[in-house]
């Protein structure tokens, strides 16, 4: 059975072998703040993209498994924390084995999760996982920023000060984002309204 039917799925393929490349993954884990802020997301959006190519009846089997989208998303939930600590960003770099299962798993056990479950979320689901991200992001940017010693030992201290500060202007920039979808963003009932 094709999982990936279309003409879609080569250019999902060659991204990721792309990705995976040693001049460009060397180039993308070089630096802390490419590291945990471009290749990491760039490997789950790949999940991402990968679940709206599944046929829609895969999809259907796995919605069946999937409770209003709170088992899967515990899921990525538990991923994106094991990829968050320093201690698996050191492994990743220093160990093969490590660095094939970051590969593997943010695309399979983060992106190809959360895509599936977003949208069977309910609102409240919705909010406490963007709540969740956000405080993540503050609290992982002080700890970066304010700690005197390296975190991570394959990076300097100014790196990791420099992912301090991305991830309290990524939070800031998602909040601000967040607060105008809340205030000027088309409601389902406003869309309709001025449809109708």
């Amino acid at each position: 059975m094709n999982l990936l039917p279309g003409p879609g799925r080569w250019q999902l393929l060659a991204v990721y072998l792309l990705l995976a490349t040693p001049p460009l993954r060397d180039w993308l884990e070089a630096g802390m703040v490419m590291h945990m802020l471009v290749q990491l997301p760039l490997l789950a959006g790949l999940g991402v993209l990968a679940v709206r190519r599944l046929p829609a009846r895969l999809r259907n089997r796995l919605d069946r498994c999937n409770a209003a989208g709170v088992p899967l998303t515990l899921l990525a939930l538990f991923a994106i924390a094991f990829w968050m600590l320093p201690r698996s960003l050191d492994a990743a770099l220093n160990q093969p084995a490590m660095e094939l299962a970051k590969f593997v798993s943010l695309p399979l056990l983060v992106g190809a999760p959360l895509a599936l479950s977003w949208r069977r979320l309910p609102a409240v689901g919705r909010g406490f996982l963007w709540s969740n991200l956000l405080s993540m992001l503050v609290v992982l940017g002080w700890l970066y920023s304010a700690a005197p010693v390296r975190v991570c030992t394959n990076y300097l201290v100014d790196q990791q000060q420099l992912l301090g500060r991305g991830l309290l202007l990524l939070a800031l920039g998602l909040a601000l984002w967040l607060a105008g979808q809340v205030l000027f963003g088309d409601s389902p009932r406003r869309a309709a309204q001025a449809t109708g």
